[in-house]
């Protein structure tokens, strides 16, 4: 594309994605990456793509990083309070990180949001499955009797929630009362 040409088309379609760009940030907080494909697909709906895709990802991609650069998108910040957020509605570490990677945030974001979890609990990944059995009413939750009958139900929806073997098993054989005590804690 050349700008000099088409000038007033450029900077008509630049400030109308930036615009996009700010109400989309103000609205939902997203990661970079979040944020790309939100103007692509903006761009592609609303003004019909009559550009070259390459173009129109260098315009997107300017927005962006002048976005990054004023402060108004930060990944590592959105990693760190996505990951706390998640890990109190009882997400795993595994299940953390897997919808973390899915947002487009990077390895190195991922493994330090993780990190601060990890030392503020001791064992966070059995505390999310507690939370997990607290919510979804199983394990030690469920009257005595149908412990037994629901055990596998129990232990695969442990398994999806990302939790290892040994942990769901270390929770589905806990009684009652020792689980109640337990919870209190957390």
């Amino acid at each position: 594309m050349d700008p000099i040409s088409n000038k007033k088309e450029f900077d008509d379609l630049t400030t109308n994605l930036r615009d996009l760009a700010y109400s989309y940030i103000e609205k939902y907080n997203p990661s970079k990456q979040q944020t790309k494909t939100y103007l692509l697909k903006k761009y592609l709906k609303k003004f019909r793509g009559t550009k070259v895709k390459k173009d129109i990802t260098e315009i997107i991609d300017n927005i962006v990083s002048n976005l990054e650069k004023s402060h108004f998108l930060n990944d590592s910040l959105y990693s760190e309070s996505r990951a706390r957020m998640l890990f109190r509605r009882g997400y795993s570490l595994n299940k953390i990180s897997n919808t973390l990677r899915s947002k487009g945030i990077e390895q190195k974001n991922i493994k330090l949001s993780l990190d601060k979890i990890k030392d503020e609990k001791s064992d966070p990944d059995f505390v999310s499955a507690m939370k997990i059995c607290k919510k979804r009413r199983i394990g030690p939750i469920r009257p005595e009797a149908n412990r037994e009958i629901f055990y596998k139900k129990d232990m695969g929806i442990l398994a999806r929630s990302g939790f290892s073997y040994d942990i769901s098993k270390k929770i589905l054989s806990m009684s009652q009362k020792e689980f109640n005590q337990l919870y209190k804690l957390i």
